[in-house]
């Protein structure tokens, strides 16, 4: 057992965290690990945390690597958000934190998931830090892309590149780790594409694999623009519900306890130096929600493309594996009943949809416009 036994496909990526860890020439202050969702960023770079810490390098099991790991080490800052962005002062409590020396472990380990989600006023604040960083200190910045980083903070840090693990090895990590029956776990890794998060949730949930069949079953219900209205209000629909139930007891959670803390619970009407920090925390629930809002609707448009995909690879005659096996003569009816130019139309309507939702267009006219455009051509 090691810190790295989950990083599956990814023997590049570990050989050279590892020799980072065991060399010092080989290390640096700033990294910037990337890779598509579902490659397993966020996970490297908490493996990448513990083995920094570990005395064994990542054994895996000593009280450093677990407590790095769960997120209790106090020497290991991680900021991950829900919000459509990172604010500003987050940032600035970060930067106060790297200026101390380690308490307990190695090296004082500063961690940022989605560090594409920073605005460039936010990022020109980190720049210094990350430039003449305290001696003990280790940045750690995950994104999508490097090209999703400002280009002067990407030049300050070492890249690392984490690619899609193959189906067959997220399928194994399933059965391995979770119990999920090798065939379910195949499904469901060739469903979620090789995204590690999500093949376990429809090897784990039923209904979350009733949803995704659902939102393929579009290509079929689809036959004209009111048809593509009707539907696109109801995703949209299921989208805000998921947000709402994901997110209203741990909202009632969070403004209990800053009542608390502020001596206000129970009060009818706040002080008006108190009603600031209530508004900040509204604030900061609506970007939690709507920001699920928009990951759902993105992965229901990723289901899409994947079905578009199989049609497009039947119509052309390739001899790749389709990703939605179990919907194969569903696909071979899409495959006759079209063309290549008709189904390329629709993968770039949905790729213009996924641009639109994360340029902050209103959900409801992006997927208007997405589900105009996937209904059978005349």
């Amino acid at each position: 057992m090691s810190v790295w036994d989950e990083l599956v496909g990814q023997q590049a990526v570990v050989e050279t965290l590892r020799n980072a860890v065991a060399d010092p020439s080989a290390m640096t202050h700033a990294w910037l690990l990337t890779g598509p969702p579902g490659s397993g960023r966020s996970n490297a770079a908490r493996a990448f945390a513990a083995a920094l810490q570990c005395e064994n390098q990542g054994c895996g099991h000593c009280p450093t690597c677990l407590s790095v790991l769960k997120g209790t080490h106090p020497d290991v800052t991680v900021l991950a958000t829900d919000k459509v962005t990172i604010a500003i002062d987050e940032v600035r409590g970060l930067i106060l934190e790297a200026s101390r020396t380690p308490s307990a472990g190695r090296w004082r380990i500063i961690l940022i998931e989605d560090a594409d989600r920073m605005l460039e006023r936010t990022t020109n604040v980190l720049l210094k830090a990350i430039e003449e960083p305290s001696p003990r200190t280790v940045w750690l910045l995950c994104a999508p892309s490097p090209q999703d980083v400002m280009v002067t903070i990407r030049s300050r840090c070492r890249k690392v590149s984490l690619r899609v693990p193959p189906v067959e090895d997220v399928a194994k990590l399933l059965v391995d780790r979770d119990g999920v029956d090798p065939k379910t776990a195949l499904v469901a890794a060739r469903a979620a594409q090789s995204h590690i998060g999500i093949a376990r949730r429809y090897a784990r949930d039923p209904e979350a694999r009733q949803r995704r069949f659902a939102v393929l079953d579009l290509a079929r219900k689809i036959r004209g623009v009111s048809d593509a209205v009707i539907y696109a209000g109801e995703l949209v629909e299921v989208a805000q519900s998921e947000a709402k139930a994901a997110s209203t007891e741990r909202d009632a959670r969070e403004m209990s306890e800053l009542l608390r803390t502020l001596g206000a619970e129970g009060s009818k009407t706040l002080p008006p130096a108190l009603r600031s920090q209530v508004k900040q925390l509204e604030d900061d629930q609506k970007r939690r929600a709507t920001r699920h809002q928009r990951d759902v609707l993105d992965q229901a448009m990723l289901d899409l493309t994947s079905l578009y995909r199989d049609v497009l690879m039947r119509q052309l005659g390739g001899t790749a594996e389709l990703v939605n096996v179990e919907l194969e003569q569903f696909i071979d009816e899409l495959a006759t009943s079209s063309t290549p130019t008709q189904t390329l139309a629709k993968l770039d309507a949905i790729t213009v949809a996924r641009k639109r939702l994360a340029g902050n267009v209103a959900p409801l006219l992006a997927v208007e416009a997405m589900m105009v455009s996937l209904r059978p051509a005349r």
